[in-house]
């Protein structure tokens, strides 16, 4: 179970301030949890985060009774790459949660052995699940995929024994087409045309020599 320490935040707090003292500031709030600011440990949160993303339960402790919580957006630093600010969501107890999980491809494709290709259309998928079933990520089988035309719909994906399929389980996972290569088609050079320039023949703009003759007489 992932933990973390939390303080209630001043008004007087300011973000700039806290983050130069090594701690993020935060927000918690639920369905029926009101909204509250709260500071965390910089490191910590920073560490959970890794572990947890947005699919792992996290249990806030510090401020009244301990809460099951979802990391539900974390904003970062364009350049550090740092957490500069993160809100909790607060999860009823007893009750199910929507919730988008990453998908993980495994295994090799027979289909790619053979030289065609596979399409991974989907990267997430939508569930409706029990908080203690949360899934980090949920596994596609790639070993199924052996020929043109094979695929994997959501529908196939293995869910928790509580979860249920919120995207459209006809939508494809991932699948095979075949591979094609593109013949370049080289066009051919315009032709050379080559004239020779031969000197004109009389009565074509030469003047004949006997006619000079007979001008000069004149």
């Amino acid at each position: 179970m992932l933990t973390l320490e939390v303080h209630a935040r001043a008004e007087a707090d300011s973000a700039d301030v806290l983050r130069k003292r090594g701690v993020v500031p935060a927000v918690f709030y639920g369905p029926k949890q009101e909204a509250t600011s709260i500071s965390v440990d910089a490191r910590r949160l920073q560490h959970v985060w890794k572990e947890a993303g947005e699919t792992t339960i996290v249990t806030l402790k510090g401020i009244g009774e301990d809460k099951d919580t979802l990391i539900h957006d974390a904003q970062f630093h364009p350049v550090t790459g740092k957490l500069l600010h993160a809100d909790f969501y607060v999860l009823e107890k007893g009750k199910k949660i929507k919730i988008s999980v990453p998908l993980v491809f495994e295994g090799a494709a027979p289909a790619e052995k053979s030289g065609h290709i596979v399409v991974k259309a989907l990267h997430e998928v939508e569930i409706e699940v029990a908080p203690a079933e949360l899934p980090h990520h949920l596994s596609v089988d790639l070993t199924k995929l052996v020929d043109v035309g094979d695929h994997i719909t959501a529908s196939q994906i293995k869910l928790p024994a509580s979860a249920t399929l919120i995207t459209h389980g006809e939508e494809i996972a991932a699948s095979v087409t075949e591979f094609k290569e593109e013949k370049e088609e080289i066009t051919p050079a315009p032709e050379t045309v080559i004239t020779t320039a031969k000197a004109p023949e009389a009565g074509e703009g030469a003047v004949p020599a006997e006619a000079k003759k007979e001008k000069k007489a004149e």
